[in-house]
């Protein structure tokens, strides 16, 4: 044995070393290989056996059984019998001898490790493998061991990774289930056992503030008044001992559930158990005594059976996430939610000792959150299910889910129990849809309910009633583009809107009262404004006048935004029935928006100007943004003025541009101009009054913007008021026929916008790059950017609109265009410049490109063919960066618009095209790993064969008459390969987004075209590419494509099942290495000639995952093992 003794001294000082501070990763990389050198050699095991009996050393033991985890994974089927059965036998008796003494993750390992013998050996070499688990879990001494083996078991056994062959993991299932029930009985006699012996010794409990809590509503929840009974009885106090035992019984129960089905192994004692198990959750009474005792250890208790309540609502929600009831289980479900909603009522019942708040504060946080995934569960999986049973009363249940959300100690609680209410409102609204005859019973029944919810919602986003919570929430941090309080408001208005299409009415006489009321303090304050040397001043200082007036401030802000997102329930089919309302609030924010301009609210001195400065500005721009909201049904009212031509209509446009005009200014915070610049443009493209062009206002913004002398804005709102201001010109007044629409006059205004926007660029010349420009560079790039920014956004927002409004946009873009490109060649080399003028030309092509005709068309792509050489495209691609990606991006975008176009115009481009592609960019791109401009150039390649598919194949109907399915003529087919071969080279690469894309477009192209039926594909490439993708799933590089890799494998070999079965199918297994010819005729015997999509697809994942089995088993056998 020295030589065990010596090798145990060895390891132990190696391993100390190894994890001690100052060891250098040089020496630690040595360590590790000696180790692993160690590990690899036949016999090791021996020792590590050796090594766990007798060493203390907790590093020594972990790597002992790394060794036989590697053993038994990855090399047990090269180890002999007579060793197998010595392991066997030697590691449990060592987990026996030594599991109360080991640490808890020793203990866990070892017990891992004979698990994974079960695995491979259990039933045939390992029989009593599951009986002695069994046994350990009925001995009282070693019940807590036997729970951890039966959790290792579930876990490994139930759902194994993919180390097992597809038989053998459909075995090992089988066996479990066949034990489930056995299994299932022993937990909930441990359960129960533990709770009755405890409660005897709870007989007379201290009075407790629950006790006799069987109200109505408690008899409604549970139909028998036993039930109730037994779940008030007190909850018994538990030794350290049967707490563990509960907690590992649950977190078995938990694990099981994931994966058996709902059957009648579940019985309702087990259920009952449980619930009486989730009671300790929310037992506050416990906690208290443990605190009161005093101890540590007894507050560690308090934990522990808090602990309890949330693995017992672990197992509840397993079983509530299965939305596949049989029959037979619905009643146990019933019972599950009558018993569940009991634990509510506990949670939420209101006494004077204690409100609903605290009592849920003192709760542990993970057993709210557990009890809020459960009723998440219930209202989006079972709700329709339940709903029906007379018994259950959802009302009821609507009122304690009130009392839990208003009451959540978290800001995160009660965003969950929102996303609750919004499931909720959603069933609601669609059962309501799909059953209208029933509209109004059903509305009756919730209507108290919603309107109660409405109310709150309203309240919980007001400082006024909820300044505390509303204050701690951040305002200055992002994430995922809104802060914490953005959230928050957006949440609750999504609820306050649900609420609005089920309650029109209520909802509006609920909100607009509130909005009044903070409207007269907003609009009271002008009398406030006192005017001193340095300007206009709010004369309101007292501290607590100004924390008011913020708090008013802020729920104003905060009311509008709600307001606007009630906009879409006054238009459509409602707009007659809900006029009065709206336009009620429509003068309203017309009426607020003026003041805001009128009196300068946004340039006025406050007491507290870092709070109160931003508040005005904020109420301004959100008054602004909610009478935005209402231009959809402004514009249903111009049609309607239109009739009647009323003067109304007339003088509400107008004041809103006289609120907008004096914003549109340098000296108006950005937040403030941006609203008025997004209103200014919802008038002209959503309203478009005929009488907007000679409003006085409008003609005034107009003069501003065309003066070359005025400051320009910043860049987003100078884009946004030269849209509105093109749009007001272009697009078709609604309601008037064509002789009527002005466009004469209309088309030289425009012409004359566009020439005074693009004064400086039009300017420009080619030579404006060279040395002996007259300009510096940079000024000449912020003219170029300025304008195009500009030009662009008037083409994008006219590309979906009449031919008439298109052909005037180009008339007056037709010079800008033409310098455009003039320029092109003298920036190539800047990519930013070129970067900018190719989305113009981008924007131009996808809008224009009829406008522009087909010669100038031909001559820009014929510019940028000339332009983009190789050794530029190389230089753009490999030395510029992003920005040279984008440009040659931008390029192959106009190019699939260009191959998209129908006819034959721009035919003659293709082969050039093609050329271009495959032929100058394809080699720069196929081999870097980068995945730049690979997305766009296959999405021209798929354009390309998709568009102009008769290209390639010229097919005459005549022909395919004579020769039935005759075979089309193939042309250009050089091509045609070399674009396929870049498809398949794609799937060998690790990029997985431009994988999932190739793949649909060849899906997509044998769908509309039956790319796989073509002769050329079936005969030199539909094989090769089934190979690529059996080879991808089988190094698993894209494992999250699974499922689309499998259905194209099958698209592809249902063109030639017989092919593919006879020849495909042996050539493959022939071809692969590391299995020998005995596993190759198993694993095409397990491939049955299914030819239905599932069966294939399933036979295609079955052949993959029992190929990596047995070259794993292969891997594992010692060099030189012969194989009969």
């Amino acid at each position: 044995m020295a030589s065990e003794e010596a090798s145990l001294r060895a390891l132990e000082s190696l391993m100390t070393e190894f994890f001690h501070d100052c060891t250098t990763n040089e020496r630690k990389r040595e360590i590790e290989e000696l180790l692993n050198n160690f590990a690899q050699q036949i016999g090791a095991w021996r020792f590590c056996l050796y090594f766990l009996s007798s060493t203390r050393n907790d590093y020594v033991m972990m790597y002992s059984l790394t060794v036989f985890e590697n053993l038994i994974n990855k090399m047990w089927l090269g180890v002999p019998s007579q060793d197998k059965m010595e392991i066997r036998s030697c590691l449990p008796k060592l987990l026996l001898a030594h599991h109360k003494t080991l640490p808890y993750f020793i203990r866990n390992k070892l017990c891992k490790v004979i698990v994974d013998i079960g695995r491979q050996d259990w039933p045939m070499f390992y029989h009593d493998f599951f009986t002695n688990i069994l046994q350990l879990i009925q001995s009282p001494v070693t019940t807590p061991l036997g729970l951890i083996m039966l959790k290792t078991t579930s876990e490994e056994l139930a759902c194994p990774r993919e180390d097992l062959s597809v038989a053998r993991k459909e075995e090992l299932r089988k066996l479990l289930l066949d034990q489930v029930q056995t299994v299932l009985g022993l937990l909930t006699g441990i359960l129960e056992t533990v709770w009755d012996k405890h409660s005897v010794t709870a007989a007379t409990p201290p009075p407790s503030p629950t006790s006799g809590e069987s109200g109505d509503l408690l008899s409604n929840l549970l139909q028998s008044p036993s039930s109730a009974k037994l779940l008030n009885q007190p909850i018994p106090i538990l030794d350290a001992e049967s707490e563990y035992i509960c907690s590992l019984a649950l977190e078995c129960l938990a694990h099981l559930f994931s994966w058996i089905p709902l059957s009648a192994s579940i019985t309702p004692s087990l259920l009952t158990t449980i619930f009486h198990f989730a009671r300790f959750g929310c037992d506050i009474r416990a906690r208290k005594m443990a605190s009161v005792n005093g101890s540590s250890q007894n507050c560690v208790l308090g934990q522990e059976r808090g602990r309890l309540g949330v693995l017992a609502m672990s197992c509840i929600n397993e079983l509530m996430s299965k939305n596949c009831v049989p029959m037979e289980f619905e009643e146990y479900l019933l019972r599950m939610f009558q018993q569940t909603f009991y634990l509510l009522q506990k949670i939420t019942k209101d006494n004077n000792a204690h409100t609903v708040k605290s009592r849920l504060e003192e709760l542990d946080e993970s057993y709210i959150e557990k009890f809020t995934d459960f009723l998440r569960l219930f209202v989006s999986v079972h709700l329709r299910r339940i709903e029906s049973y007379s018994q259950f009363p959802v009302v009821e249940f609507l009122t304690l889910l009130f009392k839990y959300t208003f009451h959540q100690p978290t800001h995160e609680g009660y965003f969950s129990c929102l996303d609750i209410w919004t499931l909720f409102l959603d069933y609601l609204t669609s059962k309501i849809k799909s059953r209208l005859g029933d509209k109004e019973a059903v509305l009756n029944r919730y209507e108290d309910a919603l309107v109660l919810l409405l109310t709150e919602v309203l309240n919980r986003i007001q400082f006024r009633y909820n300044q505390a919570q509303l204050e701690e929430l951040d305002d200055e941090t992002l994430d995922d583009d809104q802060t914490e309080w953005q959230r928050y408001l957006r949440q609750s208005l999504e609820v306050v809107a649900k609420v609005m299409e089920l309650l029109p009415t209520h909802a509006f006489s609920t909100l607009f009262p509130v909005l009044q009321d903070n409207l007269e303090v907003y609009l009271g304050l002008q009398q406030f404004i006192v005017t001193s040397g340095s300007g206009p001043r709010l004369n309101i200082t007292a501290e607590n006048d100004c924390r008011r007036l913020h708090c008013s401030l802020r729920d104003l802000s905060s009311l509008l935004q709600a307001v606007g997102r009630l906009a879409e329930y006054f238009t459509g089919d409602v707009f007659a029935a809900r006029f009065s309302d709206a336009l009620t609030v429509v003068e309203r924010l017309v009426k607020v928006t003026l003041y805001g301009s009128q009196i300068k609210l946004y340039n006025i001195e406050t007491a507290v100007p870092s709070v109160l400065k931003p508040d005005l500005i904020d109420v301004h721009a959100q008054s602004l943004a909610a009478l935005q909201a209402y231009s959809h049904w402004l514009a249903q009212y111009c049609s309607e003025a239109h009739r009647q031509n009323t003067q109304q209509f007339v003088s509400l446009i107008s004041t809103t541009m006289d609120a907008i005009t004096p914003l549109i200014t340098t000296k108006v915070q950005d937040k403030l101009l941006l609203s008025a610049c997004h209103l200014l443009v919802s008038l002209a493209t959503t309203v478009r009054p005929v009488f907007l062009i000679s409003i006085p206002a409008v003609q005034k913004v107009f003069n501003r913007i065309t003066d070359a002398s005025a400051q320009r804005l910043v860049d987003k709102a100078q884009v946004l008021v030269c849209r509105a201001l093109s749009n007001i010109l272009l697009l078709p007044w609604p309601n008037l026929p064509e002789n009527e629409q002005q466009w004469p006059v209309r088309s030289m205004n425009h012409a004359s916008l566009i020439s005074a926007l693009s004064r400086d660029y039009r300017n420009l010349k080619p030579s404006a790059v060279t040395p002996q420009r007259k300009m510096p560079l940079d000024d000449t790039k912020v003219i170029i950017h300025q304008t195009l920014s500009v030009l662009e956004d008037i083409v994008e927002n006219i590309s979906g609109e009449s031919t008439k409004s298109r052909q005037i946009c180009y008339q007056s873009l037709q010079e800008s265009v033409q310098v455009s490109l003039a320029l092109f060649p003298a920036f190539i080399h800047q990519s930013d410049v070129t970067d900018e003028m190719l989305s113009f030309f981008l924007t131009l092509f996808r809008g224009l490109r009829v406008q522009m005709g087909v010669p100038f068309t031909e001559q820009i792509i014929q510019t940028f063919l000339n332009m983009f050489t190789r050794e530029q495209l190389a230089e753009s691609i490999l030395h510029e960066g992003s920005t040279g990606c984008r440009v040659v991006e931008k390029f192959l975008k106009i190019l699939q618009v260009v191959v998209q176009e129908p006819g034959q115009v721009f035919k003659p481009f293709l082969p050039s095209i093609i050329a271009l592609c495959m032929e100058q960019v394809y080699p720069i791109i196929a081999e870097r790993p980068s995945p730049d401009v690979k997305a766009e150039l296959f999405e021209l390649l798929f354009r390309t064969l998709h568009h102009n598919w008769r290209y390639f194949f010229k097919s005459t109907i005549l022909a395919s008459v004579q020769r039935g399915m005759a075979e089309e003529q193939m042309e250009n087919q050089p091509q045609f390969s070399a674009i396929m071969q870049a498809f398949g080279q794609s799937f060998l690469q690790p990029d997985i987004h431009l994988f999932k894309q190739n793949l649909f477009y060849l899906e997509t192209l044998n769908t509309k075209q039956k790319l796989y039926h073509k002769k050329i594909f079936r005969s030199a490439m539909l094989f090769q590419f089934v190979n690529v993708l059996l080879q991808v799933l089988v190094c698993r590089s894209h494992d999250l494509l699974q499922e689309d890799i499998g259905i194209a494998i099958y698209n592809m070999a249902s063109v030639d099942f017989d092919g593919f079965f006879t020849a495909f199918l042996p050539e493959f297994l022939t071809s692969c290495d590391g299995v020998d010819a005995n596993q190759k005729n198993v694993l095409g015997r397990n491939f049955k000639m299914d030819r239905d999509l599932p069966s294939f697809t399933q036979n295609v994942h079955r052949l993959v995952n029992d190929l990596r089995y047995y070259r794993l088993c292969n891997d594992s056998l010692p060099p030189g093992t012969v194989k009969l």
